[in-house]
């Protein structure tokens, strides 16, 4: 998770596992990341994400990020700072829920290829 000073970000997934982040997005820093241990990956899955993270952050705001957890499960956590008063926190969990029935292929075909790859030294 994107980590900030004690009390300077809400969280809506507030988990302290260790992560690896695969992708994400900032609407405050207006800016895209992309984690290069995934380089391997296809150049339209690649797309595919940024435009899902980006279009995350330009309806909901705040960061949104996929990250792996220690077993390879990909989860979506999104957050804002306290004083970002646009943050729709309930829009956000909404949109969450959304994107985990409407890019449910996707999100598991990212899960089959850390667990593949992960374990090949990745």
């Amino acid at each position: 998770m994107l980590h900030a000073a004690p009390g300077q970000e809400k969280t809506v997934n507030n988990k302290n596992e260790d992560m690896i982040v695969l992708c994400g997005a900032n609407s405050y820093e207006k800016k895209y990341y992309f984690n290069d241990q995934f380089g391997i990956l296809p150049q339209r899955i690649k797309d595919e994400l940024q435009i899902l993270c980006v279009s995350f952050t330009e309806k909901c705001g705040g960061i949104f990020t996929l990250e792996y957890d220690d077993e390879g499960k990909l989860e979506m956590k999104t957050e804002a700072t306290e004083s970002d008063v646009m943050y729709d926190e309930i829009g956000a969990g909404l949109e969450v829920k959304k994107l985990q029935e409407t890019k449910k292929d996707l999100f598991e075909s990212m899960e089959l290829f850390y667990k593949v790859f992960a374990g090949g030294g990745m």
